[in-house]
């Protein structure tokens, strides 16, 4: 007996993958235009943007505090040449 339903679910087998695609496409549907659906997509997306706004800001930073390091490095260097030609022109 189960081996005859199996066989004609074999023999029907397009069928069957027919129907469990529209069954799956309302299911599908009815889970998407649920409230307890949107209502996680919303805080999903809420909390997307938080930590978007997050990383900005610590890219930010991370660029503030790299200009800083430059513009340090780029005065300490201005240093250390009129420091050599001071030292040069002292020596003569």
């Amino acid at each position: 007996m189960h081996r005859d339903l199996v066989n004609k679910m074999i023999e029907h087998k397009h069928a069957l993958l027919f129907v469990g695609g529209i069954a799956t496409a309302i299911v599908g549907k009815k889970i998407l235009e649920s409230q307890t659906t949107k209502d996680y997509a919303a805080k999903g997306m809420a909390k997307v943007l938080t930590c978007k706004s997050d990383l900005e800001e610590s890219i930010q930073d991370i660029k503030d505090n790299a200009e800083d390091i430059h513009s340090d490095a780029k005065a300490a260097k201005k240093d250390a040449v009129c420091v050599d030609i001071s030292a040069e022109e002292a020596e003569e």
